[in-house]
C-alpha cells in the first residue's frame, strides 16, 4: 500500500476519532512553555537547582568574553537533542550528559519510537532524569505508525493515555510518509492538547522525509512542495490551535539533498515566528551555518553527541573558520 493513498483509504477510520473533535480557537488553550509545562505539571520530581557553569563565574572563568544565554526555561536559543537512537542510552549515560551540560539542553527527543524498544522502568528513569534537570522530554513521530493500525480510534486515545502515564511532555506529530488533510493535522493536535500534552508538529517539504533516505530516492518520490504549504500550515497550528514550537524537518532541505535550499529557511523565518520554530540540524556543518545566519538565538536539534560544539558556538568562544570569534550578542 503506498503512503500516497493514505487519506483516501484510511479516512473513515481517522474521521472516527479526528472528526468528532472541533477545531478550537487558539483563545480556547492559553500558551505555556514546555518547560513550565515540565516543572509545574508533569514531573514527579522537582528540578534540581542547577549550578553555575564556570563560563558564567567570575570567580573561575566569568571574565572572559562569552555571550550570556537566557535562562531556563527558555523560549528562544532553545536546544533540543536527540536521544537514543543511533546509540543506546541508560540512565548512567544521560546523568553523565546531564550533570555536565544540562544547563545548555532544554529537550530530550526519543526519535520515532525507540522508547518503545525499552522496558517500562528503564525509560522511566530517563524522563525522571531529564525532568530533575529541567529537560523537557519528547517523542518522536511514531505516531505516523499509530495512524496506520486498523483501528486507529482506539490506538490514537491508548497512544496518548500511555505517553500521558509515562511522564513524556510533548507529542511529535509528523507525517513525512504521509498524505494528512490540514483539518485532520489540527485535530490530532487538539487531541494531544485535550491529553494534557503539548503538540510539536513536525511539518517539511519533502514527502518521504524521516526515513534517512538518500536523495535521489527523495527526488523519484516526486520532489518537494512548495515552501508557502508548510507556512500556511504552521500559521494555522499557531493561530488555531496555539502551538508552541513547530519543528522543521531537515530532510529536502539540508538533509539528503544535492544542494541545501536555504531559499527555503528564509521564506520559513519570513512567514513564521522565529521563536516557534525549531530547525532540525543534527550536522555540525548545518548548524554552525544556522547560528551563522540567525544568530545564537535559533532554536536547534542536534544529536546529544554534538551538545558541547553547539553550547561552544551559542557562547561564542569557539567555532568554524566563519563563526570563530564571530558569534556576538547584545544584552
Amino acid at each position: 500500500m503506498g503512503a500516497q493513498h493514505f487519506s483516501t483509504l484510511f479516512r473513515p477510520a481517522i474521521g472516527r476519532i479526528l472528526g468528532d473533535i472541533p477545531i478550537k480557537p487558539a483563545s480556547l488553550r492559553s500558551l505555556s512553555t514546555t518547560a513550565n509545562l515540565v516543572t509545574k505539571e508533569t514531573s514527579h520530581n522537582a528540578p534540581r537547582q542547577q549550578p553555575n557553569i564556570m563560563l558564567e563565574d567570575e570567580g573561575a572563568f566569568g571574565f572572559v568574553r562569552h555571550n550570556t544565554r537566557p535562562p531556563k526555561p527558555r523560549q528562544v536559543g532553545v536546544t533540543e537533542v536527540r536521544g537514543p537512537y543511533y546509540s543506546t542510552m541508560g540512565k548512567r549515560y544521560l546523568q553523565d550528559i546531564l550533570e555536565t551540560m544540562g544547563h545548555h539542553i532544554d529537550g530530550l527527543k526519543f526519535a520515532g519510537g525507540s522508547f518503545s524498544l525499552f522496558p517500562e522502568e528503564r525509560l522511566r528513569e530517563l524522563i525522571d532524569l531529564a525532568h530533575e534537570h529541567g529537560v523537557y522530554v519528547s517523542t518522536g513521530g511514531w505516531i505516523e505508525h499509530v495512524l496506520l493500525q486498523s483501528d486507529p480510534s482506539t490506538a490514537i486515545p491508548r497512544y496518548l493515555a500511555k505517553c500521558k502515564a509515562l511522564n513524556f511532555d510533548v507529542i511529535e506529530i509528523s507525517s513525512g510518509f504521509l498524505s494528512l488533510p490540514p483539518d485532520d493535522w489540527l485535530r490530532l493536535v487538539h487531541s494531544v492538547h485535550d491529553a494534557g500534552l503539548t503538540a510539536k508538529p513536525e511539518i517539511g517539504i519533502q514527502f518521504g522525509a524521516g526515513g534517512d533516505t538518500d536523495a535521489a530516492e527523495l527526488e523519484a518520490l516526486g520532489g518537494t512542495s512548495d515552501p508557502n504549504k508548510i507556512i500556511n500550515l504552521g500559521r494555522r497550528f499557531i493561530e488555531e490551535a496555539g502551538v508552541e514550537r513547530i519543528m522543521i524537518e531537515s530532510e529536502g532541505i539540508t538533509e539528503n539533498v544535492r544542494g541545501w535550499r536555504t531559499d527555503v529557511i528564509q521564506a520559513i523565518l519570513g512567514g513564521l515566528p522565529k521563536e516557534r520554530v525549531m530547525f532540525e540540524a543534527a550536522d555540525p556543518k548545518v548548524f554552525n551555518w544556522y547560528v551563522r545566519e540567525f544568530g545564537a538565538d535559533v532554536n536547534l536539534f542536534v544529536d546529544h553527541s554534538q551538545i558541547v560544539q553547539l553550547s561552544c558556538l551559542r557562547q561564542g568562544i569557539w567555532g568554524m573558520g566563519d563563526t570563530f570569534g564571530k558569534v556576538v550578542t547584545f544584552r
